[in-house]
């Protein structure tokens, strides 16, 4: 089965939740109309990865600007249960795509954020979400973690989705969890614009004999409200330089990866080289050796299906 995937690699519109589901509505519609099936978006696209940001936080102590910060971005995340995701689900059925979207998710009944990546069926609508289990550094300052049960994976009608977000892609045992439940389209949303995380994108398609769609921002200082221009004032003009990069099953780069601009890499992916790739490794079948290794994810989830399909 062929798929044809598109990685958009952009900025949001920062800190502005409702103009950036604007920009996300165009982006959506150009490349649906170039025959997209599959259409991800980065790392918290919504409402923008906060690169440069301390949140007045140090050890001890947090500054009253740091806290007006932080209520500015809870103001502008996305509720799952707000109009927001509505509008997205909408926007998956008109335009007939599946949509995996990079956020930063608040929750009704507190105060916490996550970072979280979205899945959007353009039949089923929402899927369901998988939420970052370890932030990495000082995200720990803005971002809480969730558990097993956001390990979650999906049966679609363009193959089976699952991912992890930026350096969770670091975590063996995590990446384990996704193979185990036979992902063939796997998903990393990144705020990782090294030139390593191109190695790593393709040490994952290897390790797991899947496609990986690793997708990234691209976005300047310049882009962020005037308002919070003095917060990075001494950071490089290229804040997230991107780096976005589909790779085959047998890690060959597909497309990119795509360094300091804008843009969207699109290709067409075909389902049926996984299994030619696993003539000679497979992670989880004759190349595992489970007398002798146990792996279990606790409160993990069963793969999901699409309704008319098998999980």
């Amino acid at each position: 089965m062929k798929v044809k995937v598109c990685l958009i690699q952009d900025s949001p519109v920062f800190f502005d939740i409702e103009k950036t589901i604007d920009k996300i509505e165009i982006l959506v519609r150009t490349h649906a109309k170039q025959g997209c099936e599959l259409i991800v978006f980065p790392e918290s696209f919504i409402p923008g990865y906060p690169r440069g940001f301390s949140f007045g936080a140090v050890v001890g102590s947090r500054t009253d600007e740091g806290r007006k910060l932080y209520a500015d971005y809870h103001k502008n995340s996305l509720d799952l249960e707000g109009k927001e995701l509505q509008r997205l689900v909408k926007l998956a059925k008109t335009e007939k795509v599946y949509l995996v979207i990079g956020i930063t998710e608040k929750q009704s009944n507190n105060g916490s954020l996550y970072c979280s990546m979205l899945y959007i069926s353009p039949t089923d609508g929402f899927l369901g979400v998988h939420r970052k289990i370890k932030p990495t550094g000082s995200e720990r300052i803005i971002w809480s973690e969730d558990d097993g049960k956001s390990l979650v994976s999906f049966n679609t009608r363009i193959g089976k989705l699952g991912g992890l977000i930026c350096w969770e892609n670091y975590m063996p045992l995590a990446r384990m969890s996704m193979y185990k439940k036979g992902v063939e389209i796997y998903i990393a949303p990144t705020a990782d614009s090294r030139d390593e995380w191109t190695s790593t994108m393709k040490h994952i398609a290897l390790e797991g004999r899947c496609f990986v769609l690793g997708c990234n921002q691209f976005y300047t200082k310049s882009m962020y409200p005037e308002k919070y221009q003095h917060l990075v004032e001494n950071e490089p003009e290229n804040l997230c330089r991107g780096g976005s990069v589909i790779v085959s099953p047998l890690g060959k780069v597909i497309a990119g990866p795509l360094f300091n601009e804008a843009g969207a890499l699109i290709a067409e992916i075909d389902l049926d080289e996984i299994v030619h790739a696993k003539l000679d490794f497979d992670v989880i079948g004759h190349y595992s050796r489970n007398d002798i290794f146990e792996f279990n994810a606790m409160n993990q989830p069963d793969m999901k299906a699409e309704k008319g399909l098998n999980s």
